[in-house]
C-alpha cells in the first residue's frame, strides 16, 4: 500500500538524543537523577511504520512511557488502550508490561503528539509545535487507505497540524469521523487518561466503538 501524500511537510526521522525543548530536557535531566533506572529521554513510536491504525496519545507519562521507554507501557491508560487493541486484532497481547515483554502490535502503531514526558503532563503549545515534525514523519510513512485515531484534542489538533489541515474545518468531538482530503480516516477519542475512565468521561464501550469503527473501516478498505 503507497503512503498518503498531502502539501504537509514530510516531517523529520525520531531523535532518540533530542532536547530542543528546554524545559522538557531539563525536567528529563531532573529524573535521570531522581530515577536513574527509568528510560529518562524521548520516546519513540511503537509498531510497524506501514500499519493502517495509527493512534496518536499525548506525551509520555512519567512513571509509563517514560520509565518503559513504549508509549502507553507501565501506566494506567495503557491498560484500556493495549485490552482494546487486542480485543479488535490490533495487538498480540492485552496488557503491555514492558518494552521486552514479547508484545506486538498487529498493522497497527502508536505514537505521541510529544515525545519527552512533560511536567504534570502538560506540553507547553512551543513544546508541541516543535515536536510535529516526528509526528508528520510518521504520517508520511502511514498508508492512504489507513485511520488515524487520536486520543484527545491535542493529539487530534497535532494530527490536523502534521497534515497542513484547518483546525476549524474538523471539530474534535469523541467518536467523530472525519474523512480527510488524501484519502485517510481521521476517528477522534477521549484520551484513556486515568482521569477521564475514572469520571467515566469515557467508559471501556465508548473506547471500544472507535477501535470497532476503525477495524469495520480498514476490512471495508
Amino acid at each position: 500500500m503507497a503512503p498518503a501524500t498531502s502539501s504537509a511537510s514530510v516531517g523529520q526521522p525520531f531523535d532518540p538524543g533530542c532536547a530542543a525543548c528546554p524545559r522538557l530536557a531539563g525536567f528529563l535531566a531532573d529524573q535521570r537523577v531522581a530515577l536513574p533506572s527509568y528510560h529518562n529521554a524521548p520516546v519513540p513510536a511503537f509498531g510497524d511504520a506501514n500499519a493502517r491504525l495509527l493512534v496518536v496519545g499525548l506525551a509520555p507519562g512519567l512513571h509509563g512511557a517514560n520509565r518503559s521507554g513504549r508509549p502507553f507501557t507501565g501506566d494506567h491508560a495503557g491498560i484500556l488502550l493495549y485490552q482494546t487493541l487486542h480485543d479488535h486484532g490490533f495487538a498480540s497481547a492485552p496488557v503491555s508490561e514492558h518494552a521486552a515483554d514479547g508484545l506486538k502490535l498487529v498493522d497497527a502503531r502508536i505514537s505521541n503528539a510529544v515525545r519527552c514526558v512533560p511536567p504534570e503532563n502538560k506540553p507547553e503549545p512551543a513544546e508541541i509545535r516543535r515536536c510535529n515534525a516526528f509526528l508528520a514523519y510518521d504520517l508520511a510513512s502511514h498508508p492512504a487507505d489507513g485511520v488515524v485515531i487520536g486520543l484527545g484534542t491535542i493529539a487530534h489538533q497535532a494530527v490536523l497540524d502534521a497534515l497542513g489541515l484547518r483546525r476549524a474545518a474538523y471539530v474534535f468531538a469523541h467518536g467523530a469521523r472525519h474523512a480527510l482530503p488524501d484519502g485517510r480516516l481521521l476517528l477522534d477519542s477521549y484520551h484513556c487518561s486515568r482521569y477521564n475512565t475514572s469520571t467515566r468521561r469515557l467508559t471501556a464501550e465508548m473506547f471500544a466503538t472507535v477501535f470497532a469503527a476503525a477495524r469495520a473501516y480498514l476490512e471495508a478498505a
